[in-house]
């Protein structure tokens, strides 16, 4: 997902990966799961076969350990700072645990479509990429290109 917002005198692009249960839903989600999981776990366990019981809750572990990562990979995040002087990448989970920053004029926006035909986009600068956006869809790398091209021509029609 990517969202722009204009803040007095710098853009903020956020990047996101697009996850479709967020919040309460996921708690909802996983605790109908265990609960039709241990209910037929119970009810074979009643007609004789306790043997159930234990794979049941195995499956219900596999389970939370696979959404556990699946919700860690979707929080993700990137915020992107565009200013008149400055370009400034952060990387993170919950706080930002990556940080670049550069002079905006030193700074190339990069796009580059790989043999795959799939877009890898960054911020190069004396000889570094850094790379953005690499979770996000096609469509929202599309959408990315058009908002930052619009942020970088909006700031240079400005600056004359």
């Amino acid at each position: 997902m990517v969202k722009v917002e204009e803040v007095n005198n710098y853009y903020l692009v956020s990047l996101s990966p697009n996850s479709s249960l967020v919040g309460i839903y996921r708690i909802i989600f996983l605790a109908s799961i265990t609960f039709v999981c241990i209910g037929i776990g119970i009810v074979f366990y009643f007609f004789g076969a306790a043997l159930i019981l234990p794979f049941a809750g195995l499956e219900i572990t596999i389970l939370f350990i696979a959404f556990y990562l699946s919700f860690k990979w979707s929080s993700k995040r990137e915020k992107i700072y565009i200013s008149q002087e400055i370009v400034k990448i952060e990387k993170g989970i919950k706080k930002a645990e990556y940080s670049w920053k550069e002079f905006r004029t030193f700074t190339h926006f990069h796009i580059k479509k790989q043999t795959d035909k799939t877009i890898r986009l960054s911020f190069r600068s004396k000889g570094k990429n850094i790379f953005i956006g690499d979770f996000l869809n096609e469509d929202d790398k599309n959408t990315l290109i058009d908002e930052i091209s619009r942020i970088i021509e909006n700031l240079n029609s400005k600056s004359f």
